[in-house]
């Protein structure tokens, strides 16, 4: 348990804790990726060799999934998966407006229009409401994209809902979201046609570079995305499509097997740091997403706790404050060696490569707060009870001064 908080108000006084610290985890695993990485040199074979399957086969296993695909990034996953379900010039996908790039992105790349629609203040998710109203607009609409947001899961209930009655596949875009739990306890990836994710170092399960899965309980989608990630070629040198060249490497697999052994470990890590960062809050007035901040407290809002069955795995730990508070609170974390990330400073829709199209206007009130409002702060498993009790103590601070 980490020491009760206290007050640290000089510069000489700081403990430097960047936002995250990939050397910390490395060195605790250091020995086994050895092991790993010399085996593949050893073998002399780095693309799609045995470590590949077996991985593919120890993910699936993981999210409860038939069918999982290796690819070279989680940008790749979105595109392959759209491009297996057939979409393409002039389709109409849905997906939130608050999302790294790539959800977006990888739609507009097919010729597909992405038609944005507003979150869920409690989550940052896809708000079924807003998806059901944006869906009434759509003329050709052909799937919708929920994304698992910081570490957990849209509502998922609604959204298979949603996608039955508009006869649309749902896309999980899964990249912060491995190891993740919904409300009925399924993994996230594990209950739409197609799960997208990323392996990028950051993750909770990173790679030492770029790296993807695409996961699918669909044996069909499965053969798809096999043949789509080697140029469309099957059997080899025959192309009946255009595919693309997206194989994830096996150097990369022999690593991420070596972390997916520990992914659960470090989760319950991340979940008892940030069931720190609540209760040292609390006797501030901070409050979770869904509840007002009580009048003369510092602020605060951090995520709330989940349902029974669900589980947030704490990719990012993204606190909220008003507008006016968010950048002298990053200024005052900065000053103090505390590394900190606006994540998104910009809804989807407001971006200038997308003004051009229709689905770009419209209101979105919940994003565009969010991207005014919202904070992440340091959540990785390796940090130490003094770094933990610096970083709470200086937001307490930060906020009241």
């Amino acid at each position: 348990m980490p020491p009760r908080q206290r007050k640290y108000t000089t510069a000489c006084d700081s403990v430097n804790v960047p936002l995250l610290d990939l050397k910390a985890q490395h060195s605790s695993i250091k020995s086994e990726i050895d092991e790993a990485i010399a085996r593949v040199v050893a073998s002399q074979r780095f693309i799609l060799g045995p470590d590949v399957a077996a991985l593919e086969q120890e993910f699936a296993d993981y999210c409860n999934t038939r069918h999982a695909v290796g690819c070279a990034s989680g940008s790749d996953a979105l595109l392959l998966a759209l491009m297996a379900l057939g979409i393409g010039p002039g389709d109409e996908v849905l997906c939130p407006a608050y999302s790294f790039f790539a959800t977006a992105g990888s739609v507009v790349r097919l010729g597909a229009i992405p038609v944005f629609a507003d979150i869920d203040p409690a989550t940052y998710n896809l708000d079924p409401a807003s998806a059901v109203e944006k869906a009434k607009r759509c003329s050709r609409l052909r799937a919708v994209i929920p994304v698992h947001l910081f570490g957990q899961t849209a509502d998922m209930d609604a959204l298979l809902e949603l996608g039955r009655e508009l006869n649309v596949p749902i896309i999980e875009d899964a990249a912060q979201a491995i190891g993740a739990r919904d409300g009925q306890g399924a993994r996230a990836g594990s209950r739409g046609a197609i799960g997208c994710f990323s392996f990028f170092p950051s993750k909770n399960l990173g790679a030492y570079g770029d790296g993807g899965m695409v996961t699918t309980n669909d044996p069909h989608l499965a053969d798809r995305i096999r043949i789509l990630r080697e140029h469309g070629a099957s059997p080899k040198y025959i192309h009946k499509s255009v595919g693309l060249n997206s194989r994830l490497d096996t150097l990369q697999a022999a690593i991420l097997r070596v972390k997916l052994r520990h992914l659960e470990t470090w989760h319950d890590a991340r979940a008892a740091n940030a069931a720190f960062y609540g209760r040292a809050w609390a006797e501030s007035g901070a409050r979770p997403y869904s509840e007002p901040v009580p009048s003369g407290s510092i602020g605060l809002q951090f995520p709330q706790p989940t349902a029974p069955k669900a589980k947030h795995v704490y990719n990012q730990y993204v606190i909220r404050v008003p507008a006016a508070q968010r950048d002298p609170l990053r200024a005052g974390l900065t000053e103090r060696g505390i590394g900190t990330q606006i994540y998104y400073p910009l809804g989807l829709h407001q971006q200038e490569c997308f003004a051009a199209l229709d689905s770009a206007r419209g209101d979105l009130p919940e994003v565009e707060a969010a991207a005014r409002e919202s904070l992440a702060i340091p959540i990785y498993p390796e940090l130490s009870p003094e770094q933990l009790a610096f970083v709470a103590s200086s937001v307490t601070s930060a906020l009241e001064a």
